[in-house]
C-alpha cells in the first residue's frame, strides 16, 4: 500500500508539471523575461522558503548543523538546472508544448539514469549487472524516441507552411530542438541535486520533518536555479529595456499577469512537493521515482497538449509520428525501470 500510495503521489505532482507552464499562453504585454522572472521569483524562491518554514520542525537548527558541502553541492546542481530550466521555458516558444515536454524528459530520463553510476565511477560495474540488458535496451529507445520527437516536430512545421500559418507562428524546430536537448540534459541534474542534498535531510529527519524531509532541500536546489535565471533575465531586461513591465498598467493587465505567474509556480513548486511525498513511500523502489514522475509528466503534457489544441492542423502522418515516438520514449522509461528494479 505504501507504493501505491507512492504512485499516486507521483502522479499528482507529475499532473502539476504538465500543466504548470500553461498560463503562459495567457499573459498580455508581458516580455518573456518578465513572466520568467516572476513565476521564478514565487516557484524557486519564495515557496520552497515557505515549505520548508510550513514542514520542518526546528528549521534553523536544522539548517546549522546540516553539513555545509551537502548545502553547496545542491545548490551548485540547481544552479545548473537553472539553466536547462530558462532553455525550457524559450523552447516552449519555439516548438509547443507537448513536444518540449516529450523531448526534455526523454533526455533526462536516459541522462538521469546514467549519471549517478557514472558519478560514483560504478558505471562499467553496472552495465555487467543482471538487467543490464534493460537498461541498453532503454537507451538505444530513448535515442530512437527523441530522433521520432524531432520527426514529428518536422512534420508539423511542414503542415503549417502548407497552410500559410508559418510567417504567424513561432514554432521552430532548428531553434526548439537544441533548446530542449539542453533542458533535458541539465534537468536531470535536479534530481542528482537532491541525491547530494540527502544529508540535509537527514538532520531534517532526526527534529521530526517525516516524509517532509526533502522540503528542506528544495531551499539549496531551487535558489540555485533563481539565481541563474536572475541575472539571464535581469541581463534580458537591460538589453531590450523591458523594467517597465513590472509596473505599467497603460497595456498590461498587471493583476492578471501577476497571478498567473503565481500559479506557474505553485504548480511547479507543487510537483517536487508531492514528489517528495511519494519518493519515500517507495519503498526498496526509489530509485524508480524519477522514471515514474517523468512518465506521467509526458503523457499528461501530451494531454494537455491536445487540450491545447497545438496539433490542430497537423497531418495524419505527423500526429503518427508523434504517437509513435511518445510511445517509444514511454517503452525506454519503463525499460529503464525494469532494467533498474532487476538490479536492485
Amino acid at each position: 500500500m505504501s507504493v501505491i500510495g507512492g504512485v499516486m503521489f507521483h502522479a499528482v505532482g507529475a499532473s502539476f508539471a504538465a500543466l504548470c507552464y500553461t498560463p503562459q499562453k495567457k499573459v498580455v504585454s508581458w516580455s518573456w523575461q518578465t513572466y520568467w522572472l516572476a513565476q521564478a521569483f514565487f516557484c524557486w524562491f519564495l515557496l520552497p522558503i515557505i515549505g520548508a518554514w510550513l514542514t520542518i520542525p526546528e528549521l534553523m537548527k536544522v539548517l546549522d548543523e546540516a553539513p555545509k558541502d551537502a548545502m553547496w553541492k545542491a545548490f551548485g546542481l540547481g544552479m545548473a538546472y537553472g539553466v536547462g530550466g530558462t532553455a525550457f521555458g524559450i523552447a516552449i516558444r519555439y516548438i509547443g508544448f507537448s513536444l518540449t515536454y516529450a523531448i526534455s524528459i526523454g533526455i533526462s530520463c536516459v541522462v538521469g539514469t546514467l549519471l549517478p553510476p557514472l558519478v560514483k565511477g560504478e558505471l562499467a560495474a553496472v552495465l555487467q549487472q543482471e538487467g543490464s540488458g534493460w537498461i541498453v535496451t532503454g537507451m538505444v529507445l530513448g535515442v530512437l524516441g527523441i530522433a521520432l520527437c524531432g520527426l514529428a516536430g518536422r512534420y508539423k512545421e511542414l503542415d503549417l507552411a502548407k497552410l500559410e500559418i508559418g510567417a504567424q507562428s513561432s514554432f521552430s524546430v532548428s531553434k526548439g530542438l537544441p533548446l530542449c536537448i539542453l533542458a533535458g540534459v541539465l534537468s536531470a541534474l535536479y534530481g542528482f541535486s537532491i541525491d547530494q542534498g540527502q544529508p540535509i535531510a537527514d538532520v531534517a529527519v532526526k527534529y521530526g520533518a517525516g516524509d517532509f524531509q526533502s522540503n528542506v532541500v528544495y531551499i539549496f536546489s531551487n535558489t540555485g536555479a533563481f539565481l541563474v535565471t536572475l541575472f539571464y533575465c535581469l541581463y534580458l531586461h537591460r538589453k531590450q529595456r523591458t523594467f517597465r513591465e513590472f509596473t505599467r498598467k497603460a497595456k498590461a493587465p498587471l493583476t492578471k499577469n501577476y497571478l498567473l505567474a503565481i500559479m506557474t509556480g505553485m504548480m511547479w513548486y507543487s510537483q517536487f512537493f508531492f514528489y517528495g511525498l511519494g519518493h519515500v513511500r517507495m519503498g526498496d523502489y526509489k530509485f524508480t521515482s524519477w522514471a515514474v514522475h517523468m512518465i506521467m509528466l509526458v503523457m499528461f503534457s501530451t494531454v494537455a497538449g491536445l487540450a491545447m489544441k497545438e496539433w490542430t492542423h497537423a497531418k495524419g502522418k505527423t500526429v503518427y509520428a508523434l504517437v509513435l515516438a511518445l510511445a517509444v520514449l514511454l517503452a525506454a522509461v519503463l525499460a529503464l525501470t525494469v532494467g533498474n528494479a532487476i538490479g536492485a
